[in-house]
């Protein structure tokens, strides 16, 4: 017999999704949405999909994925961003993410501009 898909966790809000991640991963998160919001401070804050993501206008634009060693601040459409630096990864039609690890310094102004970048409304 198959095993059961398992269902995903439902929250009511950012911080409450924020507050069942583990220690580490809170703290990145907590780093993460300081930057996001010094760039993009427009944006409003949701969970969609279990994931911590921000909103451009009702669109989704940036998103936190928590895994148990790290968290990737992904763009939903991070293949169309000009990633100078190479921090990108992912092979989607569509999104990209960069990985951030507790222990790894983070690159705060190349991460600043793929931000800006994915929240910049399109024409």
């Amino acid at each position: 017999m198959a095993p059961r898909p398992s269902k995903m966790t439902s929250y009511e809000s950012f911080a409450l999704w924020r507050s069942d991640q583990s220690p580490a991963n809170q703290e990145l998160i907590i780093e993460l949405s300081a930057l996001v919001e010094q760039v993009a401070p427009y944006l409003t804050t949701s969970v969609k999909w279990g994931q911590g993501c921000w909103l451009n206008d009702g669109t989704p634009a940036v998103f936190i994925h928590a895994e148990p060693d790290h968290v990737q601040l992904g763009f939903y459409y991070g293949a169309t961003l000009d990633d100078r630096r190479g921090l990108l990864e992912g092979k989607g039609k569509y999104v990209r993410h960069v990985k951030v690890r507790a222990r790894e310094p983070l690159d705060h102004e190349a991460v600043s501009v793929l931000i800006a970048q994915a929240t910049t409304p399109r024409h």
